[in-house]
């Protein structure tokens, strides 16, 4: 087993989510204080946690067996993401090493006096130790929560260092030591169309800097006061909105390097400041991997398809198929089932007047906190179901960082899970829906294919 120091313990502890015990209760409400956790609101830099909304248990339903189960990952906690650290953090960095700034005098900001930055060119795009632990925690969690399950002899991530990183990691956590587990590194290759966990790569209609100008939008209202309260502080050192965001970055991605971070602080930036920051992301997100972006749902639907065949099968070459890909795919899938969608109920397919870029909708479903944290996953588990009030068969559900998630008109079944031959039609529907990759993506190569067929032992 991989030995954990006990510093190691200290901040995978931190780190890591916390279940109250069952039987705790709250003496007295009225009196609860206000709590506020920035580190579940920074989107893609949050570290791991599991929210409970919308409170379904994530336990299988009362006389329901979980039989098979797929994960879609994304890679664990690194250093820093290029495109952040080149667009917001280094430019704040090398601003505070050539200013003249007495930061011992700038109130909140005084401990810019003596910080140093974490992050190191040489380190981008790597896991931090933080995120290793995370990884093996998270495998190992996987392994106790399904004990009747064979430990896989396969596990499939993309060819990048980072998401490799939090397969092995993992791997070691949901296997013995000295396992026969087979990784199947998947080329991050272009021309491999929809047969790949980085589908977008070879979309053309797919666009990485799709979302930047409506989060622009929103960024600007609101580090606007931020800007004149720290220029108030130092009024030498020239803040700009980029600063505000990589002063922000900084608190999530200095925590999992170093276990915290003073910019946390709420000396520094107040709840409501850490939700709007929340609110640029999700906009940003919306537009580039959402519902606000036609090409997500194709990009997302292959994995789903895939999935869906493995786990209707009558028999397959896994109990748990688990797999590691980047930011990108899982909001993909998420669009592609269906869930947290904000005009779901509204009886109007206007899914970008829900996420405007002039003020906040506090109310949306769609938050890329609770979607892409490090270590974000999204789960479908087929269970064998024997429950009062409901036909003895197979059942399927939805968990996304193991939240039980509601797949729209598909949740006859036993924890709002779905039947079999609803599940089925489901999938269907979502295919005629979104299916058809090469058309849709009009690649330029001739090879592309609509099928992700990676977990075909053929293929």
């Amino acid at each position: 087993m991989v030995p954990i120091s006990p510093q190691d313990q200290d901040a995978m502890m931190t780190l890591m989510p916390r279940v109250p015990h069952k039987g705790a209760l709250v003496a007295n409400t009225v009196l609860a204080a206000y709590t506020f956790n920035p580190l579940q609101h920074l989107a893609g830099i949050s570290p791991y946690f599991e929210h409970e909304e919308p409170y379904l248990d994530p336990n299988p339903p009362q006389g329901c067996n979980v039989t098979r189960a797929a994960y879609l990952i994304r890679h664990s906690a690194i250093y820093a993401n290029d495109f952040d650290y080149e667009e917001y953090i280094e430019p704040f960095t090398d601003k505070l090493k050539n200013t003249t700034v007495d930061w011992s005098k700038a109130g909140p900001l005084s401990f810019l006096s003596t910080w140093k930055i974490p992050i190191d060119d040489d380190d981008l795009e790597e896991l931090t130790r933080v995120g290793e632990l995370q990884s093996f925690m998270l495998g190992t969690v996987v392994r106790i929560r399904y004990p009747n399950l064979r430990r896989p002899r396969k596990m499939w991530t993309s060819t990048a260092e980072r998401a490799v990183d939090s397969a092995l990691f993992f791997m070691r956590g949901i296997t013995d030591w000295n396992n026969s587990t087979e990784l199947v590194q998947v080329p991050e290759n272009k021309a491999a169309g929809a047969n790949s966990l980085t589908p977008y790569k070879g979309c053309p209609k797919y666009s990485s800097s799709a979302g930047s100008k409506e989060s622009s939008e929103y960024k600007a209202l609101y580090t606007k006061p931020l800007i004149e309260r720290f220029r108030n502080l130092a009024p030498q050192f020239n803040f700009t909105s980029d600063d505000i965001v990589g002063m922000q970055q900084l608190c999530g991605y200095e925590t999992v390097i170093r276990g915290s971070s003073p910019f946390c602080s709420p000396d520094l930036f107040a709840p409501n400041d850490w939700l709007a920051f929340e609110y640029t992301e999700d906009v940003r997100y919306h537009y580039n991997v959402g519902y606000g972006n036609p090409i997500s749902g194709v990009l997302g639907f292959p994995w789903v398809k895939a999935t869906a065949s493995t786990l209707l099968a009558d028999e397959a070459d896994e109990d748990i198929y688990l797999s590691f890909t980047h930011r990108e795919l899982p909001p993909t899938v998420v669009v592609a089932l269906g869930l947290f969608n904000n005009s779901m109920y509204s009886g109007a397919d206007a899914p970008n007047a829900t996420m405007p870029p002039s003020k906040q909708n506090h109310a949306r479903a769609w938050r890329s906190s609770r979607i892409i944290p490090f270590l974000g996953n999204i789960a479908i588990e087929k269970m064998a179901c024997d429950s009062y009030g409901y036909d003895v068969g197979d059942y399927f559900r939805v968990l996304v960082n193991r939240s039980p998630q509601q797949m729209p008109d598909c949740a006859d079944g036993p924890g709002e899970s779905c039947s079999k031959s609803k599940f089925e039609e489901f999938i269907r529907q979502r295919g005629e829906l979104l299916g058809g990759y090469t058309d849709r993506c009009s690649p330029e190569y001739n090879n592309s294919t609509d099928v992700l067929s990676i977990y075909d032992n053929n293929a």
